[in-house]
């Protein structure tokens, strides 16, 4: 389908690349959170996406957050109405949470800024990849804080301390520096992100990528209660017996081969 605020590109064995392109500076809008979700329901129901990439169109943004003019124009209507203040962060929060949920690995290929809502898209990936720029949750320098799941991804991710400090001081990481703290999981150089990245998909691509969403499924299950999880590690568990990948790698292991679950 078109889109206007995004583009799809299908590429070698089977990763596809959302990019995002929405000038002047990729702002987060209605319109951008409408097309994302409508992304992610094309890409998942398509069965020969396995790996899917999230990347910007500009060199020098991989996401900002909310249109600030637009909430300084609706500052008045916003203090006055608190629903529609909730709601707001509410709908941010589904937006992102379907690539959280989304049962294929997501990379974030970050070749710019990704601060506040930038940072938290990252944040919704499996996987971040930065070739540049900066990346952090800053909401708090605007007298805001995280309102589309920063606050509890970022604490799941470098623990209760850090993210309050790195929240509190609205801190901008280079990539070095969120590499060292667990931030973001390689870095790379700028010209070479875009290879980089697609060598990281295509290994993806290559494995057992519905035992990976349902891992991705008992590992959100732990950090959410440990009886539960276990429970729901349990039942992936089983789960992973119905798709047919199992039969590949257990042959393959047998066979002292590579497994080939890419078809």
């Amino acid at each position: 389908m078109p889109y206007e605020t995004i583009r799809i590109e299908r590429r070698d064995k089977g990763v596809a690349w959302l990019i995002i392109d929405h000038p002047p500076a990729n702002a987060i809008s209605e319109t951008l959170m409408n097309e994302l979700e409508q992304a992610a329901d094309e890409l998942e129901a398509d069965s020969k996406v396995r790996v899917i990439v999230i990347a910007s169109a500009h060199p020098k943004t991989f996401l900002a957050g909310a249109d600030l003019k637009d909430m300084i124009r609706r500052g008045s209507q916003l203090a006055g109405n608190k629903a529609g203040i909730v709601e707001q962060s509410a709908r941010m929060q589904r937006c992102f949470d379907r690539f959280a949920k989304m049962p294929k690995p997501v990379i974030a290929a970050i070749n710019g800024y990704a601060l506040g809502g930038g940072c938290e898209l990252a944040l919704a990936c499996d996987f971040r990849i930065m070739g540049g720029g900066k990346i952090g949750l800053t909401e708090v320098s605007l007298g805001l804080i995280p309102g589309a799941g920063g606050t509890q991804r970022l604490t799941r991710l470098v623990g209760r301390a850090k993210a309050t400090e790195l929240i509190f001081l609205a801190r901008r990481l280079d990539p070095q520096e969120a590499l060292a703290l667990g931030l973001v999981h390689r870095v790379t150089a700028p010209e070479r992100l875009n290879e980089d990245v697609a060598s990281f998909a295509e290994q993806l691509s290559e494995g057992a990528v519905r035992a990976m969403g349902l891992a991705k499924r008992a590992i959100d299950a732990a950090e959410e209660c440990a009886e539960d999880g276990f429970a729901v590690e349990a039942a992936s568990f089983a789960a992973t017996f119905q798709t047919g990948e199992p039969a590949i790698g257990l042959a393959a292991f047998f066979q002292k081969k590579q497994p080939q679950f890419l078809r």
